[in-house]
């Protein structure tokens, strides 16, 4: 793909990215629920990826809007995040389930954030390009993504820290 020359042509671009990103999460979200000692974590990360996936479809319909319902491209910056969780928080060998857990929120809230910053971007894009109804979905995923960092951030420090750090 040649470089962007507009901002509408950034706007594909970081919306096919974005769809690559989300692909890419949900694929290890789902396999850190399994792995998760914490019923609760383990119980969020479902609805996460659940959540993922919504976003992923709102994600298709902006690209349809755009007439560019093909645009995925895949996301590199993602794809090494999730080899970096791959690593270090399923494939290690654990002797405690509660510090497994603490590496898998530690994993999943890298991700988040990098979601965080794409889809913050996007919707700055959005703005700019006055397509104010993809700002407001964007905006909303946002807010979704940080709503599941701080949930998890709370449940690391009201539980799963503590089982960590007694072991």
């Amino acid at each position: 793909m040649s470089a962007p020359q507009n901002l509408e042509e950034l706007y594909v671009e970081e919306l096919g990215d974005l769809w690559s990103a989300n692909d890419q999460m949900v694929k290890v979200v789902r396999k850190m629920a399994s792995a998760a000692g914490d019923g609760d974590l383990g119980d969020r990360l479902e609805n996460s990826a659940d959540g993922i996936q919504e976003h992923t479809d709102q994600i298709k319909k902006l690209l349809d809007n755009c007439g560019e319902s093909d645009a995925k491209e895949h996301c590199k910056g993602m794809e090494g995040l999730v080899k970096e969780a791959s690593k270090h928080a399923l494939e290690e060998d654990f002797d405690d389930n509660d510090v497994r857990d603490v590496a898998i929120i530690a994993q999943y809230q890298r991700m988040c954030h990098y979601g965080i910053a794409g889809f913050g971007t996007a919707a700055a894009f959005a703005d700019g390009l006055e397509r104010n109804e993809d700002a407001d979905v964007l905006r909303g995923i946002v807010a979704d993504i940080y709503e599941a960092d701080e949930y998890m951030s709370d449940l690391a420090t009201r539980s799963v820290n503590l089982g960590a750090k007694a072991s």
